[in-house]
């Protein structure tokens, strides 16, 4: 049976605007389960990016619950793993010390964080560039250590918001084969945001798609692809069948 990871029940939420409140959440019931790889696709200003500040605790539901395997959290903050689209890496500090950052806020003694760290480099590809700075790096690299950073936050739900979007093309396909191989070492809960449909097909075991605004329910497709993967993958009839039909979904919200 699986387990839940993260669930909202009944939650609504608005913004509060000059014009009076702007519904995105109406009602709405959402559930990822325990070690999946989840991915959530929408036009701009879907309302994606709330549903994340939501499970992070950045912000609370007007109404409705949320839980974290199955506990209810009404303060979420420090409980759920976040990477943001940039990697925010501080420029003043080597690689080493933004990824020692979480460990430090958990108390944790400098020396210790950075012997952690040191068994980690070599799987997280970072070997030799521990003592570079963030300006030293590519942007692949960059965010492979904002990757390592949320690990080590010590949550094993993990909240990922476009994190390739920024990267030209080869590297956008060499990172989303590292963080496949990562989680399927690791088993955390990923919950995905992006959007691009190849990228969504090939990271994810379900899709989720933002239909209407305020929402209330989410569209949801299964991927069909066994794991292990490879890109080819995606030229499946099957797989070619699912992404024209994401397509004409995000075009028809955004004709709407």
């Amino acid at each position: 049976m699986n387990k839940p990871a993260v669930q909202l029940q009944e939650v609504s939420f608005h913004y509060e605007s000059d014009k009076g409140k702007i519904p995105i959440l109406q009602d709405f019931n959402f559930q990822i389960n325990e070690g999946e790889f989840v991915t959530i696709i929408g036009p701009s200003g879907s309302g994606k990016s709330t549903l994340f500040k939501l499970i992070t605790g950045l912000a609370q539901p007007n109404e409705g619950d949320i839980f974290l395997r199955n506990q209810l959290q009404a303060k979420r903050l420090g409980h759920v793993g976040y990477m943001p689209q940039q990697d925010l890496l501080l420029p003043w500090r080597t690689i080493i010390e933004n990824a020692a950052l979480p460990l430090e806020i958990k108390g944790m003694r400098k020396q210790d964080a950075y012997q952690q760290i040191q068994l980690l480099l070599q799987e997280f590809g970072l070997t030799g560039v521990e003592n570079c700075y963030p300006h030293e790096l590519s942007g692949g690299m960059r965010q492979r250590v904002s990757f390592l950073r949320t690990i080590l936050s010590g949550a094993s739900i993990l909240l990922l918001d476009e994190p390739f979007s920024a990267l030209d093309a080869i590297t956008k396909i060499s990172m989303q084969e590292w963080l496949l191989a990562q989680w399927q070492k690791r088993s955390e809960t990923i919950l995905f945001i992006t959007h691009d449909v190849n990228e969504a097909l090939f990271l994810s075991d379900r899709i989720f798609i933002f239909i209407d605004k305020p929402t209330s329910y989410l569209e949801e497709v299964n991927v069909p692809l066994s794991r292990p993967r490879v890109l080819k993958d995606l030229d499946e009839p099957l797989l070619l069948e699912r992404k024209n039909y994401l397509i004409n979904l995000l075009k028809a919200r955004v004709s709407s």
